[in-house]
Order: C-alpha cells, then sequence, then structure tokens
C-alpha cells in the first residue's frame, strides 16, 4: 500500500525558513507530478507548488520568490523549502503525488497526512 509521510513542520518566527520533506513508500513503479498544497483554518486548501518529473517547477504567486519545490527521485522524496515566512504562511500543508504503482492500470493521485506550520513571534 501506497503512503505519502510529511515532516519538517513547526513554530517559526517571522522572516524564518522551514524545510518541507514528504516521502513516498510502497510498490512505485514512476512518480510524475510531486506537489504541495496548504490549508489554513477557516479556508479552502489551495495549491502552492508543482514539481514535474522533468524537474520543471511552477508556484502561486503568494510564494513565487520565497519557496523552493525540488525533489530527490532516487529517494521518491519531494521537499518546500521556504524562506522569508510570513503569519499568512501559517496552514496545514499537504503534499501531493501522482503514482503509477502495480495496483492500478494509470497514475492515480495520492495526499499525505499533512504538516502543519505555524509562522508567529
Amino acid at each position: 500500500q501506497l503512503h505519502l509521510v510529511e515532516s519538517g513542520g513547526g513554530l517559526v518566527q517571522p522572516g524564518g525558513s522551514l524545510r518541507l520533506s514528504c516521502a513516498a513508500s510502497g510498490s512505485i513503479f514512476s512518480i510524475y507530478n510531486m506537489g504541495w498544497y496548504r490549508q489554513a483554518p477557516g479556508k479552502q486548501r489551495e495549491w502552492v507548488a508543482v514539481i514535474t518529473s522533468a524537474f520543471s517547477t511552477n508556484y502561486a504567486d503568494s510564494v513565487k520568490g520565497r519557496f523552493t519545490i525540488s525533489r530527490d527521485n532516487a529517494k521518491n522524496t519531494v521537499y518546500l523549502q521556504m524562506n522569508s515566512l510570513k503569519p499568512e504562511d501559517t496552514a496545514v500543508y499537504y503534499c501531493q503525488a501522482y503514482i503509477h504503482s502495480p495496483d492500478s492500470s494509470i497514475p492515480q493521485g495520492y495526499w499525505g497526512q499533512g504538516t502543519q506550520v505555524t509562522v508567529s513571534s
């Protein structure tokens, strides 16, 4: 069974940095797009960043220039380096990956359980 496990969240002061990780485990043929979403209290989940299997990246305007998404295919892991954090970045951060596994004939989308990021002084 496939799992995505996030780590790296926590409490940080405004202007600080955090690095989130999300590792996929289980029977995996290929991993295609990997991305990060976030959900603040009382708000809908919003897209943050995506990285393709060809390492092309794209970012939401709200994080562009501050966040960097990367991946390590050998470790089936996606990262989100978050710099110059602001209180409005406070949210639960979720990773998502499209994975082709032996359990399905086509790639399926999988979600991690989420990790809390709190930016506060």
